[in-house]
């Protein structure tokens, strides 16, 4: 009965429906990637940012522009090179001769929705320029301090593959994603789906397909709203049982961090509402366990030779752990 009620309470029918348009949308250019595409939309609803991998050719990027084109916010988008410079991402101030004055011209990085391509491809410099903003959702430029607007999210691909000219990316820049997304190769079935889509399609300019169903504003008030749905404590006590036992497990080298719970918990909230539900349940805890963990946990260099992967630890500490019910 408990949950009834707070089915009552809380209305999540706007928020449904621009979910299910969102997706319905993208089923026309996208073929397959479900869960992919949950969860873009619910790392979007949880205010965090987003790490796509994947090899090239996955429509990571094509993905990440869909959904940003859903989204009817200023959108920029980087490519991120070896050459790039922190100024070439967040601006610089420039003199006017008119005034006699600098002038601090913004760059890419300010707007709402930021796909910045190719992450791994620039230096430790520039990434550091993300570390401010990405967290605090702010700038510090010559000694003043820029607020970002609202909403503010970061998309961000890279080619797990490719090591000429790529660079490993700090960990306190990873553990700032909210998801890591792994974008696989298509099965044969959705494969032979993807060429004939595109064999038929009358139009080459496939984002034009995307009409805008959500505002900036609609984003920040469905934030609001996943942030006030219902999680029991034990479901509570069962994610931080989660993070714990990463940090004292055998084949880890380096755990997960509170925020990793703090994570776990708004990832689930967001999975929740977008299942139509104002409350969590254990298994929407379970589903975002791996895309919050796998880019903050480090497996010890035994288990990688031996070919494991982040999602089989973390799959093997839950299977330890008493699911609440």
């Amino acid at each position: 009965m408990e949950n009834e009620n707070f089915e009552k309470r809380t209305d999540l029918s706007k928020l449904s429906t621009a979910v299910e348009q969102i997706k319905d949308t993208l089923a026309k250019i996208i073929v397959g990637q479900h869960d992919s595409i949950d969860l873009l939309i619910a790392g979007i609803l949880a205010d965090g940012h987003i790490l796509i991998e994947g090899v090239p050719g996955v429509a990571k990027t094509l993905t990440a522009k869909l959904i940003a084109k859903a989204i009817d916010a200023r959108y920029s988008r980087i490519q991120f090179t070896p050459d790039l410079m922190p100024s070439d991402i967040l601006g610089t101030s420039v003199f006017n001769p008119k005034t006699t004055e600098f002038e601090f011209k913004q760059g890419p990085i300010f707007g709402n929705i930021i796909l910045i391509d190719e992450i791994n491809r620039a230096p430790a410099k520039t990434q550091s320029a993300l570390f401010e903003v990405m967290e605090e959702r702010q700038l510090t430029i010559d000694g003043h301090t820029y607020k970002m607007q609202e909403p503010f999210t970061v998309l961000a691909t890279q080619n797990p593959i490719e090591q000429e000219g790529t660079y490993r990316l700090p960990e306190a820049q990873l553990d700032r994603f909210l998801f890591k997304i792994e974008i696989k190769y298509p099965t044969l079935e959705e494969e032979i789906a993807i060429i004939t889509q595109q064999h038929q399609q009358k139009t080459t300019d496939q984002l034009n397909l995307v009409k805008p169903v959500l505002s900036a504003t609609d984003v920040i008030e469905l934030r609001q709203q996943v942030k006030a749905l219902h999680v029991e404590t034990k479901l509570l006590e069962f994610t931080a049982k989660i993070t714990y036992e990463s940090r004292n497990h055998k084949s880890l080298y380096l755990g997960g961090s509170p925020r990793a719970s703090l994570a776990i918990v708004n990832a689930a909230k967001a999975l929740a509402a977008i299942k139509g539900r104002d409350f969590v349940t254990p298994e929407d805890i379970i589903y975002v366990a791996a895309p919050v963990l796998r880019h903050r946990i480090m497996l010890t260099p035994d288990k990688e030779m031996e070919g494991a992967s982040p999602d089989d630890v973390i799959a093997q500490i839950i299977q330890k752990i008493e699911v609440p019910r």
